[in-house]
């Protein structure tokens, strides 16, 4: 399963690629699916192009790229996009439009509360381990880690000889992740190597312009679409 993260936190420095508007980012998500992608990861926008769980942002997006795309659809709830705990929590509350899924990172405040409430929304959990975080021990301790969708162990070193170690350490420190499925990847320098080792491993994986906005060969991508068939050509 290759999984495209559309947008992530980029914005108009980063290029015209990066789709930002509902619009945008259901063209850009019809692309992905049609080279490949069997899941959408989105950061809804506000029209100034901030990262919101208003439900009014989240449904506008959430709805558009329904309406291109016959595959699953999640957000992020990312604690930049509420800081406060309780906002963050009562946005999600509100959310009149539902994704398919949801990603929580477990090393943010309030994340077991977040998870709890939108389990019972109806709404699927990827479980974000961050390397470099007390996620993976957070997580481990849980009663809610059984419960999740997946976990989405994400790779933030960004050194391109360094991140498949990483890789490996944080996999060993899920031990098993309660026998929930696992989608590995990474970002920036890091992406590709991540990436193949997920193939090599048998795991899922994901690409996009929200973690990398170049291909291996270190030329500009231009699309997400380009980065999905350039992580489902066969590797060496």
């Amino acid at each position: 399963m290759v999984q495209v993260c559309l947008n992530g936190r980029r914005g108009a420095t980063d290029g015209a690629c990066v789709p930002l508007s509902p619009q945008a980012l259901a063209e850009s998500a019809a692309e992905a699916v049609a080279a490949g992608a069997t899941e959408v990861h989105v950061h809804p926008r506000t029209p100034c192009g901030q990262d919101s769980l208003s439900p009014r942002v989240v449904a506008a997006t959430v709805d558009a790229i329904r309406a291109r795309v016959p595959v699953p659809v999640g957000v992020t709830t990312g604690a930049w996009t509420a800081p406060d705990p309780a906002t963050r929590l009562d946005r999600v509350r509100g959310w009149s439009v539902l994704p398919d899924f949801a990603s929580v990172n477990w090393h943010e405040p309030g994340a077991e509360e977040l998870v709890e409430q939108l389990i019972t929304m109806g709404v699927g959990v990827e479980a974000g381990i961050w390397s470099g975080t007390d996620g993976a021990a957070r997580f481990a301790a849980s009663p809610l880690g059984p419960e999740v969708l997946r976990v989405l162990a994400e790779v933030t070193d960004p050194d391109p000889d360094t991140a498949e170690a990483t890789a490996r350490a944080l996999l060993a420190e899920l031990d098993g992740a309660f026998g929930r499925p696992v989608l590995l990847h990474g970002e920036e320098g890091g992406t590709w190597p991540v990436l193949r080792l997920a193939g090599r491993l048998g795991l899922a994986t994901r690409t996009g312009l929200e973690d990398t906005l170049f291909l291996p060969d270190g030329q500009r991508a231009f699309s997400n679409a380009q980065l999905v068939a350039e992580a489902l050509r066969p590797g060496p």
